[in-house]
């Protein structure tokens, strides 16, 4: 029976492919292993090798040409085969929206049906609980530890569950009463956001009716919140071959795969095997590093001593955590949307240096340097809301509060606790609330009303000895500043060289809502509050 061959999803961020080249032609016979087509991802040239034996009967993209994932690539079958009721049933104009063709075109209609049932009501006396979204960039949670077990009772506004999200490790309250029945997310696994998390009800409830009803709730709904399934015969050999990969987001994650396993493509491997290749010695040139075809040719050609390694490498990987992979999210999206440019000032700290030595003569007053150049940033943004401003796609938005993002580093990446009306805040009101922050985000405790709502944001490495650097803009901020060290240095004074103390401040500004001159005359505003420190407290 001919089998349909779809574009396949060579790498996890694939979404279309281009047929760089056919190794074979409508007619050819075809055996399992043999590579049919050359494609190239959004990552790489990838040969791609046939699952089957048989006739090549048809082929759906011509060289050249792109096809989203899952739209028909070819089809093999039995040579004279009558395949005309595949492509009558409009498999050439397939899109990943419509049902992916199975195996037998006969399981086509019990896949569409399947979608026509009706819908499922939980069982009665039971409530379902999600996945919460506990920050506004949330897309999925982390469960650390379980507060209550399976069997146990539950009260209203009891703490379930430590949650991790992007940002922070939260509680997370029930909102109901009952009997804890079903736990879906197991400690230290992870889920998206509206994923069934547990169930609460009556303890005289069928557990197993429950579960069964999660299950199916769970396939239901998959089509709407997740990315497709990997369904073909195909794709689903293809995967045995690829680095594993998450082929449906509403599963719960699994915990990353330590172990030393080489990816090899099938044929790559049986080449391998019949030359008693030591696959550890190749670097593969496929995608994510896969081992294919060429790269065992081209060791063979080369010789094998070439290839064998003086001392064995290491490396060590470590899963994205939550956090990291929403910076990286964030601020890819920040760099590539937004047109930075850069201002650098150079600001004499004589007076400021003077000046925080007598505050902190004050009883219980402790401030620091960073503390002053939040205090006078805020004046001065006060003074230029053009700068305190967010670009939208229909309207620049002028911010008259001063609400300060201050960017912390913590183990697994940045979080931005946000100091709101700094500029009416007192200096050692700044300084306690900067510091109970700070334990707060290395304790991965802040709350989502603790992070959200900056308008301008301070990035702070002076105190790594770093001099001068440049910061990526924290969207939804039109602007981002980055404060250096102090540097002692020889200075020019009243026509005179003298040792003086100076700090580098770079401005990042998004060019869309801040124009050079406005990004200028805001530094000049905040050069006279950091030269003169005495108009911070008056």
């Amino acid at each position: 029976m001919a089998k349909v061959i779809n574009m396949p999803r060579l790498s996890d961020t694939m979404e279309e492919g281009t047929v760089v080249k056919w190794l074979k032609n409508v007619g050819d016979a075809i055996e399992e292993g043999e590579i049919l087509a050359e494609i190239e991802t959004d990552k790489a040239t990838m040969e791609f090798e046939s699952f089957d034996s048989g006739t090549l009967l048809h082929i759906g993209i011509p060289e050249g040409e792109t096809a989203p994932v899952d739209v028909l690539l070819a089809i093999i079958g039995e040579k004279g085969e009558d395949i005309s009721n595949l492509l009558s049933k409009g498999g050439e104009t397939k899109t990943a929206e419509q049902p992916a063709q199975k195996e037998e075109v006969k399981e086509q209609s019990t896949a569409t049906t399947s979608t026509t049932e009706t819908p499922l009501t939980p069982p009665a006396n039971v409530e379902i609980i999600n996945m919460p979204r506990l920050s506004d960039t949330m897309e999925e949670g982390t469960v650390v530890k379980w507060l209550k077990k399976e069997g146990e009772s539950v009260q209203e506004g009891e703490i379930l569950a430590e949650i991790e999200t992007d940002k922070a490790t939260m509680e997370f309250e029930s909102f109901y009463s009952g009997t804890l029945l079903y736990i879906g997310v197991q400690e230290g696994e992870t889920a998206i956001v509206d994923s069934v998390l547990a169930a609460i009800g009556d303890k005289k409830t069928d557990v197993n009716n429950l579960k069964e009803y999660v299950s199916k709730i769970g396939q239901t709904t998959s089509s709407e919140n997740t990315q497709p399934k990997i369904e073909t015969a195909v794709e689903e050999k293809l995967t045995e071959a690829l680095p594993k990969k998450v082929e449906n987001k509403k599963e719960v994650a699994k915990k990353p795969d330590k172990s030393n396993r080489v990816g090899i493509s099938p044929l790559a491997k049986k080449i391998a095997e019949e030359n008693n290749i030591n696959i550890s010695f190749l670097k593969g040139t496929g995608d994510k590093g896969l081992i294919i075809k060429r790269d065992i040719e081209t060791y063979l050609s080369q010789g094998r001593g070439a290839f064998t390694p003086m001392e064995v490498e290491e490396v060590e990987e470590i899963a994205h955590s939550q956090m990291r992979k929403t910076v990286a999210k964030r601020l890819s999206m920040s760099k590539f949307s937004a047109p930075h440019y850069y201002l650098s000032v150079e600001f004499d700290m004589d007076a400021v240096i003077e000046f925080r030595k007598q505050f902190n003569t004050l009883p219980d007053t402790k401030i620091s340097f960073n503390d002053i150049v939040i205090k006078a940033t805020a004046l001065a943004l006060k003074m230029h809301p053009e700068v305190n401003s967010q670009w939208t796609d229909t309207k620049i938005v002028q911010n008259k509060h001063v609400n300060i993002g201050v960017a912390v580093a913590v183990k697994d990446g940045l979080v931005v606790p946000v100091l709101k009306f700094a500029n009416e805040q007192r200096l050692e009101d700044i300084g306690m609330k900067v510091k109970e922050y700070a334990v707060k985000a290395r304790d991965k405790k802040l709350t989502p009303d603790e992070m959200e709502g900056s308008t301008f944001t301070i990035s702070n490495l002076g105190m790594f000895g770093i001099e001068d650097f440049t910061s990526i803009i924290n969207q939804p901020n039109s602007a981002i500043l980055s404060v250096g060290a102090i540097i002692q240095k020889p200075v020019v004074k009243d026509g005179q060289i003298v040792i003086g103390n100076t700090i580098k401040l770079t401005l990042a500004c998004d060019h869309r809502s801040i124009d050079g001159a406005m990004g200028a005359t805001f530094l000049q505003t905040l050069k006279e509050f950091i030269e003169n420190p005495i108009r911070l407290v008056v």
